[in-house]
């Protein structure tokens, strides 16, 4: 089995508003993959289709071989929020939570990311900054051992320093096969770790191309990206 992402004839309406319209998408494992599109272009939406989150859609999705929401569930990692948890919980008994509900939680690997993260389990939520929350929600989503991951905008709170120093981590949390679909508007930082590119636009996949393809023939990653939407206000 070659591909960890299949995606076929996608459509996805939300109050009436078409956000999605007829997208085909194939990922192969192994892949660091980031997602792009200017805000709104969908690619929050995508990942929550794909996760089971949204749901109502039209088209088939499949990751590691499964297309029922509880199967895909079961192979891949999104990174959360975190609002289901109450202010007052400590890091470590969001841990707990993780360790019931998810047989793929490595505690081990969790309190490496912790340390790595300069994060303590004894932390109150309430007491976090929006970069330590995110911290722990990346902590969170590598702790599990699965075929896919989806990082929704990771490292919009984190400072400069922790959010290379983390990038350049990416390849040592994920298994080797596994693969990681990224969103950040930050895509010079993590040009350097990426395999392939895909752009969200006009509510379809309008491009998907390997970093390397793009790398021979642009300055950068960002300028082939930003050219699509010269002239554009």
């Amino acid at each position: 089995m070659s591909d960890v992402l299949k995606i076929a004839g996608l459509s996805y309406r939300m109050n009436r508003k078409e956000i999605l319209a007829d997208v085909d998408l194939e990922v192969s494992y192994g892949k660091i993959v980031a997602l792009v599109g200017a805000n709104g272009a969908g690619k929050t939406t995508l990942m929550r289709v794909i996760a089971g989150v949204a749901k109502n859609y039209q088209g088939t999705v499949t990751v590691a071989g499964e297309s029922s929401e509880a199967g895909r569930k079961a192979h891949l990692s999104m990174t959360d929020n975190l609002s289901a948890f109450a202010d007052g919980r400590r890091i470590r008994e969001v841990k707990s939570f993780y360790e019931e509900v998810f047989a793929d939680f490595d505690g081990q690997q969790f309190d490496q990311l912790l340390e790595f993260m300069n994060l303590n389990a004894e932390d109150k939520l309430s007491s976090l900054s929006k970069g330590m929350r995110e911290k722990l929600i990346i902590a969170l989503a590598f702790a599990r051992k699965t075929d896919l991951y989806l990082l929704d905008e990771p490292f919009s709170g984190v400072d400069v320093m922790s959010r290379k120093k983390i990038i350049k981590s990416l390849l040592l949390w994920k298994p080797d096969e596994a693969t990681i679909i990224i969103s950040d508007h930050v895509l010079d930082e993590i040009a350097p770790v990426l395999d392939e590119v895909v752009l969200l636009k006009d509510k379809h996949i309008f491009k998907h191309k390997s970093a390397d393809e793009i790398r021979e023939g642009h300055a950068s990653i960002e300028e082939w990206y930003e050219s699509f939407y010269e002239g554009e206000e």
